[in-house]
């Protein structure tokens, strides 16, 4: 029996990835002539082939109760952190003491951890700089450190706790 993979298979390895890489090309590029027809099937053909190389790991969603309440604290944090960096940056540049902290994480889903550096670099005065390769830390950088363990306990509770129960 020949464990190879049929040829159209190998060729196109996913074609729901390859029709969506044609039609948001054909969108993007704002034209529909030939060119623009050609260069979609020829990207609707390479992507896919490179995607499949990528070495996936699949979401696995725990429950969906967190979701609402962890919403409304990262709005409410965006909201509030607006205004905390507005009035950081329009006072004397005295008061801002910017700084690089490393977030050891309990979370192991690469879904979640995405979740998380989402969440924190969506929060005005900080930013998600790095993941080591062993998934154990994430290194942030932020506006103004006063006290990183305060910072480390408030990133973990208010974010990456929710994110556990979704992400398991």
């Amino acid at each position: 029996m020949n464990a190879r993979k049929p040829l159209r298979k190998r060729l196109f390895p996913s074609p729901p990835l390859s029709v969506t890489v044609f039609v948001f090309w054909l969108l993007l590029s704002d034209s529909y002539g030939p060119s623009a027809w050609v260069m979609g099937a020829l990207l609707g053909t390479i992507v896919p082939l490179f995607a499949a190389r990528l070495d996936r790991e699949f979401a696995r969603i725990g429950s969906l109760r967190p979701v609402p309440k962890m919403l409304c604290i990262a709005l409410w944090d965006i909201v509030r952190s607006n205004v905390k960096v507005a009035l950081q940056v329009l006072g004397p540049e005295s008061r801002i003491h910017p700084g690089f902290i490393w977030v050891p994480l309990d979370i192991a889903n690469i879904h979640g951890i995405a979740a998380l550096t989402s969440m924190i670099t969506l929060t005005p005065g900080t930013v998600s700089t790095a993941l080591s390769d062993d998934r154990k830390y994430l290194l942030v950088h932020v506006l103004h450190l006063d006290d990183p363990q305060t910072l480390i306990d408030e990133i973990k509770t208010r974010y990456e706790a929710p994110l556990m129960r979704i992400f398991p």
